[in-house]
């Protein structure tokens, strides 16, 4: 698995090509939008059907990074579950999974718009959490006004590749201040295209770090002149 290394403020990340990212010197290990329960909750509500493994299967992915890298500390950057009961309706085995890799290291939750409060499971809830000085602040939505770096979540962006989409984190400066802003890691998430009006106005150029076997980064400006053509021609 290749990483794709960057700085921002005084941190040196590594996004996976999995959509996770690392700060080795924290060993800190952040995702986003894990959304579980998403398929229950359409199955009570009349969503979209769903598979009804997608917890399990954005567990096992999570797992395999834990695994991999061993973290001190595991920060979902917001929306870790599709609604406020969502943590409640959470299976027995889903949940055991949850305080198995919770177990001997620090878990935060940080708060989105779908899990806007505490949540009874293994770890902390915040509203946003700054882990180092000088490092980036963590929140779940990024902050047009943010002077300083940032990373976040929320958007699931994705870029258009051929026929194709592919999640991708967002490095670039914003209007306030450097950021990134991480994909989806749930399982069946869906995404927003990078060439939307939300994701220009908050990185209006910089890189889109594509992940595939390894991260492939690739100009923004140029994916989403590439975007615009492929829209043009099957129009």
């Amino acid at each position: 698995m290749s990483d794709h290394a960057f700085t921002l403020g005084d941190a040196r990340l590594h996004a996976r090509p999995s959509g996770a990212l690392w700060w080795p010197a924290l060993r800190l290990l952040a995702v986003g939008d894990l959304h579980l329960g998403r398929a229950q909750r359409g199955a009570l509500f009349g969503g979209a059907p769903l598979p009804p493994y997608e917890s399990a299967e954005t567990l096992d992915r999570l797992a395999a990074e834990i695994a991999a890298l061993d973290p001190a500390h595991v920060v979902s950057l917001g929306d870790g579950f599709d609604d406020r009961a969502a943590a409640e309706r959470l299976d027995a085995p889903a949940r055991a999974r949850l305080a198995s890799l919770a177990a001997g290291r620090r878990w935060t939750w940080i708060a989105g718009n779908h899990d806007p409060g505490p949540l009874s499971l293994p770890g902390d809830w915040r509203a946003e959490l700054r882990p180092a000085p000088g490092g980036p602040v963590l929140r779940h939505i990024a902050e047009p006004g943010e002077t300083g770096p940032e990373l976040s979540a929320h958007w699931h962006p994705k870029a258009r590749i051929g026929p194709g989409r592919r999640r991708c984190f967002l490095l670039g400066p914003g209007p306030g201040g450097p950021r990134l802003i991480l994909p989806a890691f749930g399982a069946f998430t869906g995404g927003l295209d990078i060439s939307a009006a939300p994701l220009r106005a908050l990185m209006p150029e910089g890189l889109a770090l594509l992940c595939c076997e390894a991260i492939r980064p690739a100009p923004l400006v140029a994916l989403r002149a590439g975007s615009g053509r492929s829209r043009r021609r099957s129009a």
